[in-house]
């Protein structure tokens, strides 16, 4: 008997994405597993009903869930959906666990294997899988338009009958994959670009992007593709230098963020106050905590001359391609974990062992399960 895969429709406010898009579809079928769609799940970013072939369409929850082997979603499920499934079915989704025990107890508690989107290795084999990354690039691409749309003043140059106006200058702070792609969005808007990151080995990058790099002579380098929490004599020194570049700024993107602990802060209140009138922040930070001393998470506020935004979800904002890019990473995690129909759960394979939340009754990651043991550490 196939494999059933089933795909959830995302009930979180204001999630637009779907799991997998109907070009997918078709080719998870060929992996030699049947798969059904919850009515509607695609409607939100554009794919309806009618566009997924061959795949079966289900409008009762429980009907799509209770002999489903495998169940791909985008954002974590609700602890009444995973009540709703048979023990030993396969989750494949964002889930964060840190961020909810109840539902890391649930998971155990039925015995779900789940792999969670957001601990796929940053290795060159999972490159393809990594839908941190892939949503990440689409975040940062936004933020300069969002921040555009809120500037009183275009970024280009513009030369006029009655005289030029000047390029505006955006500064972008932290150089990862939405940074990156927020200093090549900013450029090709036409603005002067800057970007800052405490990792020494982003000055290329930044500057293969047409943007001068801004040097503060501090390395934060860690392991896993992320910059590590600086100390407090590294923060004094860095705002030290920094500070002359954001008050010269008429746009700052934030994209800095640290897996598992509040998005450190990287301007202060009164770095805000220096800034120059009609200026925006795009904090991209914002869901965890904020970079920006004055963020208000999901919402818009005025500080003095500087106008901060805290967006929430940007991916879901561009939901058509931010669902082609996850669904296909999703395809290929499963790839990896389903062999011509048949399960094959290697956890002995980098990918797979890393990628694994819980398994059997018991939370695998082991960083998960110290968070959540010692919450206060």
């Amino acid at each position: 008997m196939a494999i059933k895969i089933s795909v959830l429709k995302e009930n979180k406010s204001g999630e637009k994405r779907v799991a997998v898009i109907p070009l997918v579809a078709s080719k998870i079928l060929l992996l030699g597993a049947s798969l059904a769609l919850e009515a509607g799940a695609g409607e939100a970013a554009t794919f309806p009903d009618s566009a997924y072939k061959d795949v079966d369409i289900i409008a009762d929850l429980k009907d799509l869930i209770a002999d489903a082997d495998i169940i791909l979603a985008v954002e974590p499920p609700s602890i009444e959906i995973i009540k709703l499934m048979k023990v030993g079915t396969i989750l494949i989704s964002f889930i964060y666990g840190t961020n909810s025990p109840e539902l890391l107890a649930a998971l155990q508690s039925y015995k779900i294997t789940t792999f969670a989107m957001e601990q796929i290795p940053r290795i060159s084999r999972a490159q393809t899988m990594d839908a941190l990354s892939s949503q990440a690039a689409l975040a940062g691409y936004y933020a300069p338009l969002l921040g555009a749309v809120h500037i009183p003043r275009i970024l280009p140059m513009m030369t006029t009958a009655v005289g030029s106006l000047r390029a505006a200058k955006v500064l972008v702070m932290g150089l990862g994959v939405a940074g990156l792609s927020a200093l090549a969005t900013a450029k090709r808007l036409g603005a002067i670009t800057e970007g800052y990151d405490v990792r020494p080995e982003t000055k290329e990058q930044a500057q293969s992007l047409g943007a001068k790099f801004v040097d503060t002579g501090i390395d934060a380098r860690s392991e896993g593709g992320y910059a590590r929490e600086l100390t407090t004599d590294e923060k004094i020194e860095v705002q030290k230098v920094l500070s002359q570049h954001i008050a010269n700024a008429d746009m700052i993107i934030t994209t800095a963020a640290v897996p598992g602990k509040p998005a450190p802060k990287l301007i202060s209140a009164e770095q805000v106050t220096l800034m120059k009138s009609g200026s925006v922040i795009v904090d991209l930070g914002a869901e965890g905590g904020g970079n920006c001393e004055g963020t208000k998470s999901g919402e818009i506020v005025k500080i003095g001359p500087t106008t901060i935004i805290g967006p929430l979800n940007i991916a879901s904002a561009l939901a058509q391609h931010a669902s082609e890019l996850y669904s296909k990473n999703i395809f290929n995690f499963l790839e990896l974990i389903l062999k011509d129909g048949v399960l094959n759960l290697d956890f002995e394979d980098e990918i797979i062992k890393d990628t694994t939340l819980t398994h059997a009754g018991e939370i695998k990651n082991k960083a998960v399960y110290e968070k959540i043991k010692t919450p206060t550490a």
